[in-house]
C-alpha cells in the first residue's frame, strides 16, 4: 500500500473513532510511514516532524500518537533500553508482531510470523478453565 492510500485508510480509521485527520496528526503519519522500519521514539519522530512543519510542538506529537494508539493504528513498543517506541499496526494483523533487540548494537528486527496462534491452539486444547 502506498502512503496516499494509508493516509486515505488512517483518516477513515479516525472519523470512525470520532478524530479527524489535521494537519498535525497528517505530518506525524506522513513520517510513521516514511520510516515505517525504524521503530522511532516520540522523540525521534518530534525531530522529523519539525522538519517538515516547524509550527508542530512535542506535546502535539505525544498527543498523536496516544491517539493513532488507542485506535490502534500504532503500537506502542517498550524494550529494556526504557525508550517507548512506535511501529504501524501492520494490516490484517490480529496479534502484535514480536521484535528482536540486539542488545550489543541496539539495532531492532521484526519477527512477522504470526506465532501467537499456534500458541494459543495449544492453550486452548491444554488448559482446562474452572
Amino acid at each position: 500500500m502506498n502512503i496516499q492510500e494509508a493516509l486515505k485508510k488512517t483518516k477513515k480509521q479516525l472519523h470512525e473513532s470520532g478524530f479527524k485527520l489535521t494537519p498535525q496528526r497528517e505530518v506525524t503519519l506522513l513520517v510513521l510511514l516514511e520510516n515505517e522500519k525504524d521503530h522511532l521514539s516520540a522523540e525521534e519522530i518530534y525531530f522529523f516532524v519539525k522538519q517538515k512543519n516547524a509550527d508542530i510542538g512535542l506535546a502535539t506529537v505525544y498527543r498523536t500518537l496516544e491517539i493513532l494508539t488507542d485506535i490502534k493504528i500504532v503500537d506502542k513498543i517498550s524494550f529494556d533500553d526504557g525508550v517507548a517506541r512506535y511501529d504501524l499496526r501492520k494490516e490484517g494483523a490480529t496479534h502484535f508482531h514480536h521484535h528482536l533487540l540486539c542488545l550489543d548494537c541496539g539495532c531492532i528486527e521484526e519477527i512477522e510470523e504470526d506465532l501467537l496462534g499456534e500458541v494459543e491452539g495449544l492453550l486452548n486444547r491444554s488448559t482446562i478453565f474452572w
